[in-house]
């Protein structure tokens, strides 16, 4: 399996570079991530629970990074097994470059192996399933980092935030202005649509 894809993402390099070597941030953005420990200089244990096409299983493997030149570039040798679902061995070429002064455009090149249940359901699943989770990282990084740049300025009380996590997409107009959301209505209403993205991914 081969995949390339490039993104951008609403932040500076270094903001993006030490996001992506934040396990709290990652263990958030990975799909089915479980847990992220370190093991060793520049590695990381992993757990988490995928499903490819049929396939449903939980993967325990370890992740290393190498060839690092922060904060521009670095590689991700990976292997993970699933049990009887199979197994996944890899690498991946991250790098990161400035586009313009509050962005960056984050560019990856994988290559994996899968054996087991795993490669017999076919590559074109497995790419897609490989992309699909691709995508939902980027995704959930994306929000991850905005709202680390965005989070202090015009951000609601900690009541109305809690209501509209608990609420998503419906509406809590009275709490709201009892909890005395009216002087902030706007970032009130930009922060539940913010929310009621998440609530969907």
């Amino acid at each position: 399996m081969e995949l390339t894809e490039t993104h951008t993402l609403p932040i500076a390099q270094q903001r993006t570079w030490d996001a992506l070597n934040d396990t709290e941030v990652l263990r958030a953005c990975i799909p089915g991530c479980e847990s992220i420990d370190p093991d060793g200089e520049n590695a990381y244990l992993v757990a988490l629970s995928a499903a490819v096409g049929p396939v449903k299983a939980r993967f325990k493997g370890r992740m290393q990074l190498t060839d690092i030149d922060a904060p521009n570039a670095y590689n991700i040798v990976f292997e993970g097994q699933g049990g009887a679902a199979g197994f996944a061995k890899g690498n991946a070429r991250v790098t990161l470059e400035p586009d313009g002064d509050a962005a960056t455009k984050l560019t990856y090149t994988a290559s994996a192996q899968v054996g087991g249940k795993l490669a017999q359901i076919g590559s074109r699943l497995v790419d897609g399933a490989a992309r699909k989770i691709a995508g939902e990282f980027f995704k959930r990084f994306g929000v991850q980092v905005a709202g680390e740049g965005g989070g202090d300025s015009a951000a609601p009380a900690d009541g109305d935030e809690a209501a509209a996590a608990q609420t998503g997409t419906e509406s809590n107009d009275a709490s709201a202005a009892e909890s005395g959301a009216d002087a902030d209505a706007d970032a009130t209403k930009r922060k539940r649509s913010w929310t009621a993205w998440i609530s969907k991914s």
